[in-house]
């Protein structure tokens, strides 16, 4: 595919546009009084693909807000915006491409028609978890790879942070076999969407703030978000009594902020550490947060009229068999995808390899001791 063939118009004059006329007056002398002082006012705008009532996700671009004007003392501000304000949840990323906005937080496999590979950057069905992802990104080749991809976008990214492994999400009907799955309307995006195409579904892509209406007004038979604290947010528990696991295409997704490479060039040197250092706090705190709010929200389900139930396993071994067969055809017709799935499937072997030992041993004894 024509991998610069999507929205080539960059950001001229952004630079002017973001760094404001006043400098506060310093006198331009060594110490950090005057530093601090001549140091140039800069206004961002962010833009979201997630509702504010998603507190948890969207939270993460407010963290990094907050985090940012304090470490410049209020003299680099971001203001935040969630989806569908300045940009639909699906398109942040043309929006930064563009220079509409200086910096936008989103998922890159909302944007693989643009570029397969980009799904990498996200996580693949059946890949990494939330800790093997991050590894493979910051110290086994990834970020280097998905910054190449990035460039033709004219955006730099930073992680935005990580769900953990998602469920699978909210169904109308009973899914015992591979027959059930035929005809359904669900929400997916991704190579998830791709597999569960091939599965026999009819794939819908819509934002998290529509997906309440849709399964009420039966637009969509299925659909899957996060996990248990999202879901319960948004009300699905309350249309669809069947609630399915695990999320296999999504075991470990990475949110990403995207920033225009622009915008990013006529930042101060100090000001690109803070906004480096306030996206890789806000990762780590969306996990956590993640982490311990669904273990609350979960309990509480338990509670509701829910249907927690598996995949069954024909299903998953299918899916798993159509994930690796779109890969390899992805990988055969594009030289920069084989690079990337090169790199993932060999951090994917290694990764699950040492966490298959001892993580899984762990795991597999401690987990059903939960009353001890």
């Amino acid at each position: 595919m024509k991998r610069r063939a999507f929205l080539k118009t960059t950001a001229a004059g952004i630079a002017g546009s973001s760094l404001l006329a006043g400098c506060g007056g310093g006198t331009g002398k060594t110490g950090n009084a005057a530093s601090v002082q001549t140091r140039p006012q800069v206004r961002w705008r962010l833009v979201s693909s997630y509702p504010r009532s998603l507190d948890t996700i969207f939270g993460a671009a407010e963290e990094v807000a907050r985090r940012v004007a304090a470490i410049t003392e209020g003299r680099f501000r971001i203001q935040t915006f969630p989806a569908g304000e300045l940009a639909p949840a699906t398109e942040v990323l043309g929006a930064v491409q563009k220079g509409a906005v200086e910096m936008g937080h989103s998922a890159s496999y909302y944007y693989t028609g643009h570029n397969p590979a980009l799904v990498f950057d996200t996580g693949i069905p059946f890949g990494l978890t939330s800790r093997q992802q991050t590894a493979w990104l910051r110290y086994g080749g990834g970020m280097e790879l998905i910054r190449s991809l990035y460039a033709d976008f004219n955006v730099i990214n930073f992680l935005g942070g990580n769900t953990g492994v998602q469920m699978g999400g909210w169904f109308r009907g009973e899914i015992n076999t591979l027959e059930d799955l035929q005809g359904i309307k669900m929400r997916i995006p991704g190579l998830g969407g791709e597999v569960m195409h091939q599965l026999g579904v009819t794939v819908q892509l819509m934002s998290g703030g529509e997906l309440y209406q849709a399964l009420e007004r039966g637009t969509i038979d299925a659909t899957e978000w996060v996990g248990p604290y999202d879901d319960m947010r948004l009300g699905l528990h309350e249309i669809a009594p069947y609630y399915y696991y695990p999320g296999w295409w999504e075991p470990g997704p990475g949110i990403s902020f995207m920033v225009n490479r622009n915008a990013w060039n006529a930042l101060p040197l100090i000001y690109r550490k803070a906004l480096e250092a306030a996206t890789a706090q806000a990762g780590l705190s969306m996990l956590a947060r993640y982490d311990a709010r669904n273990q609350e929200a979960f309990r509480a389900l338990q509670g509701e009229s829910v249907q927690i139930r598996p995949f069954p396993t024909d299903t998953m071994q299918e899916a798993e068999r159509i994930t690796l067969d779109l890969m390899e055809n992805y990988a055969a017709k594009d030289a920069a995808y084989r690079q990337v799935y090169d790199s993932f499937r060999a951090f994917r072997r290694d990764a699950h390899g040492w966490f298959g030992t001892a993580e899984h041993a762990y795991a597999s004894f401690a987990y059903p001791r939960t009353n001890s």
